[in-house]
């Protein structure tokens, strides 16, 4: 098991990471997201062993690094996956995979579980993006590592592709039985890939747990913003419930016992109504998402939230609609901020 304890790293007089605590399970696919420059790809650098730590410890089996005892990057036994494929030009696919393998099951095994059979004698210039990752990552595996690290794997690929081959590295990964620790700006992939998401921000970790918790119980405001659509809408906490412009709502206290809270609303949580007698507000802008089209509402209060509605809903701006909460689940909710 992978166990990080109380790691800081600094660049020069500026600390990056700040008191990391983690245990990445035998397993376990564990997504690291955040806004850029909150540390994430030095996260990997230092589990891998490529930048000095400042303070804690990094433990795996028979090795632990710390600031004073360096464990240089070949005694890790660790995979790393880069955004840009790192392949070697002139190598085709067969030999890339087998770079400095003595032994070539490892790689015929992983080259057929990721469909790269006729592609043995290819080079890396006639590959497409999709194929190229599926090479790095078959090349990674195949050297049978403790851990692999994914920086932003998919973040050169087109969209269209991004999907499916998300799937097509968890399932490798967990047929591998390897953990990995994976960094993504994609919240979508994040939450669907993961066993597990770490949220930072300035170098802390702010939470870590399961996609479920973490999108319907943040622990922070910025968590809530950060996974998903988040707004928040004034209201009364009473008995489990909190009453709001919108109606009442099962709610959980995030942050200690307070009677006025901001409640956590995302588009889904809302329904909107165009043209009725007891509008609550109107429309600020409209956009158009294909099935769905999603509604920036000011609402009478002044507070501004976002509702999405099938693209059946047709309301312009200065529309007047009613909105109306309709989940059944507990929302999260935060003390008011002043």
């Amino acid at each position: 098991m992978l166990t990080v304890s109380n790691l800081s790293v600094d660049y020069g007089t500026t600390r990056v990471v700040r008191d990391l605590e983690l245990e990445l399970g035998a397993d376990e696919i564990l997504m690291l997201v955040g806004p850029t420059g909150c540390g994430k790809t030095t996260i990997l650098l230092a589990l891998a062993g490529l930048v000095p730590i400042a303070s804690g410890e990094i433990r795996l089996g028979p090795w632990t690094a710390t600031a004073n005892a360096n464990v240089p990057p070949e005694q890790r036994n660790v995979g790393m996956v880069f955004q840009d494929f790192a392949l070697f030009p002139h190598l085709s696919v067969e030999e890339n995979i087998n770079f400095r393998l003595t032994d070539p099951a490892p790689a015929d095994h992983w080259i057929k579980l990721l469909g790269l059979e006729d592609l043995r004698r290819a080079r890396p210039e006639t590959l497409s993006g999709g194929q190229k990752q599926r090479v790095a990552l078959a090349r990674t595996l195949a050297h049978e590592p403790a851990f692999v690290l994914l920086d932003e794997p998919l973040s050169n690929l087109d969209a269209a592709l991004k999907d499916d081959l998300r799937w097509e590295i968890r399932e490798a990964l967990k047929a591998a039985g390897v953990p990995a620790i994976w960094v993504t700006h994609d919240q979508e992939e994040a939450l669907s890939i993961g066993d597990r998401i770490g949220v930072l921000n300035a170098g802390r970790l702010e939470q870590l747990d399961t996609p479920q918790t973490c999108f319907a119980q943040p622990a922070s405001r910025f968590v809530a913003n950060f996974l998903g659509e988040a707004d928040f809408l004034p209201g009364e906490y009473k008995g489990s419930q909190v009453e709001t412009l919108l109606g009442s709502a099962p709610a959980l206290l995030m942050d200690g016992e307070h009677s006025d809270v901001d409640l956590m609303v995302r588009p889904d949580d809302i329904s909107l109504k165009i043209g009725s007698e007891d509008s609550n507000g109107e429309v600020a802008w409209a956009r158009y998402e294909g099935g769905t089209r999603l509604y920036r509402i000011k609402l009478d209060d002044g507070t501004q939230v976002k509702v999405r509605a099938s693209h059946e809903h047709t309301a312009m701006p200065g529309d007047r609609v009613k909105l109306e909460i309709i989940t059944t689940h507990a929302l999260a909710a935060f003390r008011r901020e002043v």
